[in-house]
């Protein structure tokens, strides 16, 4: 992982893998912070982190979006924060072992978005 980001990387978030992250490396920098951002519509920075609220229209399809994120996670090694609401989640990524953001938060945000396309 590095701090560069190519505009061909940002299209193909969702089709990438996460790499390990044990520390070590660089936080991601403002301008490749962005070109990632803009791939993912509706997501926002919050000191240093990438969040964003799903809303659903029962519990049962919240819960549903819960789990298969868990599956996401589980699958790319790489967790995020989740608030659980009736019927929202809000969904918040950000690499702990480097304390900021990293592609792993970009590429797991492009996954779940692509969810809800199923």
């Amino acid at each position: 992982m590095t701090g560069a980001i190519t505009m061909e990387t940002s299209c193909n978030l969702a089709d990438r893998q996460c790499q390990s992250c044990e520390g070590g490396v660089t936080p991601l920098d403002a301008v490749a912070t962005m070109e990632m951002l803009c791939a993912l519509p509706g997501w926002t920075l919050n000191d240093q982190r990438l969040e964003k609220t799903f809303g659903f229209r029962n519990h049962y399809e919240a819960m549903a979006f819960v789990n298969a994120i868990a599956w996401i996670s589980h699958h790319e090694n790489h967790h995020p924060e989740l608030t659980v609401g009736y019927k929202d989640v809000r969904i918040c990524y950000w690499t702990h072992a480097i304390g900021g953001l990293s592609e792993n938060d970009f590429i797991c945000a492009a996954k779940v978005e692509k969810l809800l396309d199923l």
